[in-house]
């Protein structure tokens, strides 16, 4: 008895992820593109896998301008976020010009196809006192309080990404001179100074809290659990939103914020724009500007509540 031919759905289905395995592989070879990058593209790519079936097609090759643009309205309306829509945009346009590379495909249907339409989302930030409130927060005698006391310090010191915070070498670290080798996307190194403050609490937590938390085990990270492996991003996320909230700040708070609060006070205090650029690990300096707007909207509110010369309503002249 000859064996049951495999289901054409199914084939068609492992030949799409063959594809793009095949392609992220190549991003990560020749671009170095960070793993959440390919990971967010790969998340992507199954959205697109998604709609093709659900059309009655399950080849990539067999996509056209509409059917793209179709895919791409149904993408904005589930998400409303510019950054994703973009992001979901390189994917497929970098998706199909490997697979013309490579002559598995005759047209891209991704020519032509216009950008998503662009828009200014600005940055979510804690106030200066809210950042003071959030720091001078005690740590308490616990290994683990002196170790969050550090790495938040560290990082609105700093201005790292949660993910360079927590993959944080004890090599990369120097505080006899004041500064932090940071790795960004696309394994970009980056030499980011180290205020006082933030070199005395991490020598702190490294002479005493973090002895106390490894034992007699081995670990090249800087902020370690209990169990001697490194912090997890999500971890260092509940940690901060429980300071937050015992340091009496209502607003939801990510670790994200602290970067974009980073910049902005410094901007606030005078520093250049190339400088926070090189300090944050951005490749565009349009990257950076958004900082600007969220400066100049605070100034407008600013001059609108404390300016003398308001708009008064002239009297009405009788007839």
């Amino acid at each position: 008895m000859n064996p049951c031919p495999a289901d054409p759905v199914d084939a068609a289905r492992s030949l799409m992820d063959r594809l793009v395995d095949r392609y992220l592989n190549s991003l990560r070879v020749e671009s170095g593109l960070a793993v959440n990058t390919l990971e967010a593209y790969r998340r992507d790519l199954r959205k697109l896998q998604a709609y093709l079936a659900a059309t009655g097609m399950h080849d990539p090759a067999g996509a056209t301008r509409q059917t793209m643009s179709g895919f791409f309205g149904q993408v904005k309306r589930s998400s409303p976020s510019p950054a994703s829509s973009a992001r979901c945009m390189a994917a497929l346009r970098g998706f199909y010009r490997f697979l013309c590379k490579e002559r598995l495909v005759r047209e891209n249907p991704m020519m032509h196809l216009g950008p998503p339409r662009p828009w200014v989302k600005l940055p979510r930030i804690l106030t200066q006192s809210e950042v003071t409130m959030l720091l001078e927060r005690a740590g308490g005698s616990r290994p683990e309080g002196q170790r969050d006391a550090a790495m938040i310090e560290l990082l609105y010191a700093t201005g790292l990404r949660v993910s360079e915070l927590v993959n944080l070498e004890l090599s990369h670290l120097n505080l006899a001179v004041g500064y932090v080798l940071a790795f960004g996307k696309g394994a970009k190194q980056r030499v980011v100074p180290i205020g006082d403050l933030a070199r005395r609490k991490v020598a702190a937590y490294l002479e005493t809290a973090r002895s106390r938390l490894m034992k007699t085990r081995q670990s090249p990270h800087v902020f370690v659990t209990r169990r001697g492996g490194k912090l997890t991003r999500q971890g260092f996320w509940k940690l901060l939103r429980v300071r937050a909230r015992k340091a009496g700040i209502s607003k939801p708070i990510t670790p994200h914020m602290l970067r974009h609060s980073f910049a902005t006070h410094l901007l606030d205090h005078g520093a250049d724009l190339r400088s926070v650029q090189a300090m944050l690990g951005h490749a565009r300096i349009s990257t950076t500007q958004i900082y600007t707007h969220v400066e100049r909207e605070r100034l407008k509110r600013l001059h609108s509540a404390l300016f003398p010369r308001k708009q008064r309503r002239l009297p009405r002249r009788e007839a």
